[in-house]
């Protein structure tokens, strides 16, 4: 029996994103060609379990919203839960790892399943709510930053994740949640932002914008990667601002 070339993710031809998988395994043999950076294992082993936990809520609180806007897609699929087995993407999370080793990597959890036709309300039904379901996932990593955070910044704690002890992999799981909440809020499919922006213009670009979806991945490999100084800047210019605002908000600084 043959199998389906879409079950393997990276060789359907109909797929114009199907070969990023294949640019990013390049890009990591690249950089594991280099070397490993010197960074200590207890400070990989905090920033990967950052990664672990922060995207699992992320992730849940997708499914969730959607939930309660009346889509059951990601609840039948066992979507609406904390446990990181769920949301789990093989790839997604080498890319994980290697930021964890400190390689500069893109990585992700298993995208939710959600149907914006199903949902009950009719203002809501389309990009307008499949806004709100984009922006939990942001909102999450905020949410846990700041709980984290509050109670360190009570104490007198100095923001650091480069030392050791409780402390600094405290600060990671803030830093990594902050990272996360301005990574995704970048208007380029698949990312949430790309979401959030739709549901906010006008209509008419709709049909504009939706092609982009189909090449997001590819366009964001480009800017990451193989953008130069041009791509960097753009990136940067995306980042930065609120990355800066989270961290003057969240931490302080």
């Amino acid at each position: 029996m043959r199998q389906d070339p879409r079950v393997l993710g990276f060789i359907d031809r109909n797929n114009p994103n199907t070969g990023f998988i294949i640019i990013l395994a390049l890009l990591m043999f690249s950089s594991l060609s280099r070397g490993l950076p010197d960074r200590p294992i207890e400070l990989v082993v905090a920033f990967l379990a950052s990664f672990i936990i922060a995207t699992s809520i992320h992730e849940f609180c997708h499914a969730y919203s959607a939930l309660k806007l009346g889509d059951r897609t990601a609840f039948n699929q066992g979507r609406v839960t904390l446990n990181p087995l769920s949301h789990f993407e093989p790839f997604g999370f080498i890319g994980m790892v290697m930021i964890s080793l400190g390689f500069g990597m893109i990585g992700w959890g298993k995208p939710v399943p959600v149907n914006p036709n199903a949902f009950t309300n009719p203002r809501l039904r389309g990009q307008k709510g499949m806004a709100l379901v984009a922006i939990a996932g942001p909102v999450s990593n905020l949410v846990q930053a700041a709980v984290v955070a509050i109670p360190l910044r009570l104490s007198g704690s100095q923001f650091s994740i480069w030392g050791s002890g409780w402390e600094s992999y405290a600060w990671v799981f803030v830093w990594v949640n902050i990272l996360l909440a301005a990574f995704n809020m970048i208007p380029i499919p698949p990312l949430d932002g790309s979401k959030v922006l739709l549901g906010l213009v006008p209509r008419f670009w709709y049909p504009i914008l939706a092609p982009i979806e189909r090449y997001g991945f590819i366009i964001l490999i480009a800017l990451f990667f193989i953008g130069g100084n041009l791509g960097s800047s753009i990136t940067s210019a995306m980042i930065d601002p609120p990355r800066d605002l989270f961290m003057q908000i969240i931490i302080g600084i």
